[in-house]
């Protein structure tokens, strides 16, 4: 005879806690790591990636699938933006509370973004930013960045529901090379400070803060996946020039610093909003755009990453 022994994961933590003599704080990073792990092995991921209609790029114990508006023909000063400059939508999960958080930020028209709120809000999701990234875009872009909790395959539903009323494109495109990006990389990596890397044949740089960030309890790592590292982009132009935008995660004493340090060498700031509701430390993202010689740029963007609480390699 066989006994199957069930244990759940308050269980399992408090087996943990009292292993460790009742040093609850102690423990609390490992128990949480556990339960992460625990609770991502309960997950069916394939049904999530068959409802997104996509795989993800896996990061720790972040799924992130990306949803690039591929589909549009978006244009800004004469430049035609890379779905991976400034039009990549994405969707993050991340275990947690037994279930799973989802947040991530939407590309939509317009017209798109009233149904998709719609639809968004009724399967669950909260929707805690709308807004534009870009000026002079046209068409115009805007984004909505979204949170839900709950069971993973469900809020995956309800991302496909909801980007169905849009004509985001809900099939994914083969997987193909990266087109090569025409710009001294090495020497941009040495400014920046940390290693970019080709993403769509536009490189790209993802810049941690020092501290960690917090959202609903729980941190939010790894930084890039779930976006709140300092997102800057390099699409090439020509001769050595290049279009950047992204944004800057700061504080509120970092904001004006940084907008000084952008507009002294060249750097046009193009919208400054929150992106969450909960956040700890409360945060703000500064986007921003520019189109001249690329390493000038990368110079200008160091003196601005410089005031801020950054890492740098």
């Amino acid at each position: 005879m066989s006994i199957k022994l069930t244990i759940g994961v308050p269980a399992v933590a408090a087996l943990l806690i009292a292993a460790a003599g009742g040093q609850v704080a102690g423990s609390l990073p490992l128990i949480g790591s556990l339960i992460s792990s625990a609770q991502a092995q309960g997950t069916d991921w394939q049904k999530v990636d068959e409802a997104l209609g996509r795989k993800p790029a896996v990061s720790g114990d972040v799924r992130r699938y990306g949803f690039p508006r591929s589909d549009l023909n978006v244009t800004l000063d004469g430049v035609t933006i890379k779905p991976s400059l400034a039009l990549g939508g994405w969707i993050a999960f991340k275990p947690a509370h037994g279930g799973a958080m989802a947040m991530g930020d939407l590309v939509l028209l317009e017209t798109e973004v009233a149904p998709v709120v719609a639809k968004l809000t009724e399967g669950g999701f909260e929707i805690t930013a709308i807004h534009n990234h870009l000026l002079r875009a046209n068409p115009a872009t805007f984004y909505v960045h979204v949170l839900g909790h709950g069971d993973p395959e469900k809020l995956a539903s309800a991302v496909h529901d909801g980007l169905a009323a849009s004509k985001t494109p809900l099939t994914a495109a083969p997987a193909a090379p990266p087109p090569a990006v025409d710009l001294d990389t090495a020497q941009l990596d040495q400014i920046i400070g940390v290693k970019g890397q080709n993403n769509g044949g536009v490189y790209a740089f993802a810049v941690p803060r020092r501290d960690p960030v917090n959202e609903d309890g729980m941190e939010m790592a790894p930084v890039g996946p779930m976006g709140v590292a300092q997102a800057i982009n390099f699409q090439p132009t020509g001769g050595g020039k290049a279009a950047i935008t992204g944004d800057f995660v700061l504080t509120s004493n970092e904001v004006n610093p940084v907008i000084k340090a952008l507009l002294e060498n060249g750097i046009e700031v193009t919208a400054v909003h929150s992106h969450m509701l909960d956040e700890q430390p409360r945060l703000f993202f500064l986007h921003f755009w520019a189109n001249n010689d690329a390493q000038k740029l990368a110079k200008g963007l160091r003196v601005a990453l410089d005031k801020t609480a950054s890492t740098k390699s």
